[in-house]
């Protein structure tokens, strides 16, 4: 029996993957189908498939080409599936030829003309883009409008400030202006995605959340931190019981962009560390702890009273069974890490962990630890541009970030601003 195997993505099948698949189960008597995981498609560039990995693997199953199929995980797996499986014939579209003549010393290697005119990312392209305006600061906009380029089906165009020929918005404005800014584009019919906080206040924030899902829009934190794929994995690992109870969560972020005396610009039109840092400081504790915290305790570095302007935040929560701590500063400097801390072990993730692609699972037992590497690209913007677009697409919130945990970051803010704090 000659065994053949061939991989894709196979996002959106069309006609082009199936005369592959038909060609590729002529070349002999068995075809196993490997299908690529959605983290090594990232690892490959890859961010922008329609279908999970499920829908994929279910839509090359009704075709009947396939005898078996597989998932694709990791780099090398090509060659330790060619041995485990005793592949006579690998084979691949033309598009790939050359790149694949490394496993001629393991079995046949044959590249097949692809289907002219074809393909998955086509069909993406084909659709009617999703224009997307920015509004706000100048480096955040850029930087979002740079990431647009590498998502299939979404265009950046600039808008004034009736929001005219864009369907989507994506703001950047000071937090005092988010809650304006953010009203007035969902108010013309826009999908929304806003720099957390979305509001200073949580009344504020449910009002423009119930304002969005009356119309039937989509309004995300923009925490690019909560769509990459590293954050993700850690929160499933701490929550599974990896490190047994979660007892602490311990997060910093400070930088020095803005250090008292040497501004620069007036301090009016910048962001204080607690709407700059503090949403992204107290994402992983309201995701891994929740929001029904006991008591909590503030304390800050004030540079200007009249605009509750903090230098250094300190904020400690006390819970039923746990608490947490997080450290914010524009002003001030520390170790950018976070830390889980649990009942068998903890999570380290180093600084600066808001844009990790690695993170260790710790034990007594140093034998047991453990590293994981994830692709990270653009900060995790296009991953943010990535959800923000299939949200709109199916008309259901993705669930990086709950309404709850909105509110809550909302909360944390407003108190803020309430003056419950002790100063240093």
């Amino acid at each position: 029996m000659v065994k053949v195997i061939t991989y894709g993505t196979y996002d959106l099948l069309h006609y082009g993957h199936i005369r592959l698949l038909e060609r590729a189960k002529a070349l002999g008597d068995y075809l196993i189908v490997g299908i690529t995981s959605d983290d090594y498609d990232k690892t490959r560039g890859k961010i922008n498939n329609q279908q999970s990995l499920m829908e994929r693997i279910a839509a090359v199953k009704e075709t009947g080409i396939a005898d078996e199929i597989l998932v694709e995980e990791y780099e090398g797996q090509k060659i330790d599936d060619i041995r485990r499986l005793s592949i006579d014939i690998f084979t691949v579209g033309s598009d790939w030829e050359g790149c694949f003549d490394y496993l001629n010393e393991y079995c046949k290697v044959i590249y097949l003309p692809r289907t002219e005119g074809v393909s998955s990312s086509e069909i993406r392209t084909e659709k009617r883009k999703l224009a997307i305006g920015t509004v706000g600061e100048n480096s955040l906009c850029q930087k979002f409008i740079r990431e647009m380029q590498y998502v299939n089906g979404v265009e950046h165009k600039e808008c004034n400030q009736d929001f005219l020929g864009v369907d989507a918005v994506y703001i950047a404005t000071h937090p005092d202006k988010h809650y304006e800014d953010v009203g007035r584009a969902l108010r013309a019919g826009k999908h929304v995605i806003c720099e957390s906080p979305i509001a200073r206040s949580e009344a504020d924030c449910q009002e423009l959340l119930t304002l969005a899902r009356d119309n039937r829009l989509i309004l995300i934190d923009a925490i690019k931190t909560a769509y990459s794929t590293a954050y993700s994995r850690l929160l499933v690992l701490a929550k599974s019981g990896k490190i047994g109870e979660i007892v602490s969560v311990d997060s910093v972020c400070t930088s020095l962009e803005d250090k008292a005396g040497e501004m620069g610009v007036e301090l009016s039109s910048k962001q204080n560390s607690i709407c700059a840092w503090g949403p992204t400081a107290l994402l992983p504790i309201f995701q891994l702890l929740g929001s029904n915290y006991k008591s909590k305790s503030v304390i800050s570095k004030i540079i200007d009273e009249s605009l509750n302007f903090d230098g250094f935040t300190k904020i400690d929560f006390l819970y039923e069974k746990s608490v947490a701590s997080l450290k914010v500063g524009k002003a001030a400097k520390a170790e950018g890490e976070l830390i889980i801390t649990g009942t068998k072990g903890y999570i380290y993730v180093p600084a600066p962990w808001w844009k990790t692609d690695y993170f260790e699972v710790r034990f007594e037992d140093q034998t047991k630890n453990k590293r994981y590497f994830y692709q990270l690209d653009g900060e995790g913007i296009r991953y943010e541009i990535v959800a923000f677009a299939k949200s709109i697409e199916s008309q259901k919130k993705n669930l990086y970030i709950s309404d709850e945990t909105s509110l809550s970051i909302c909360k944390v803010i407003e108190d803020y601003y309430k003056g419950e704090y002790s100063r240093i």
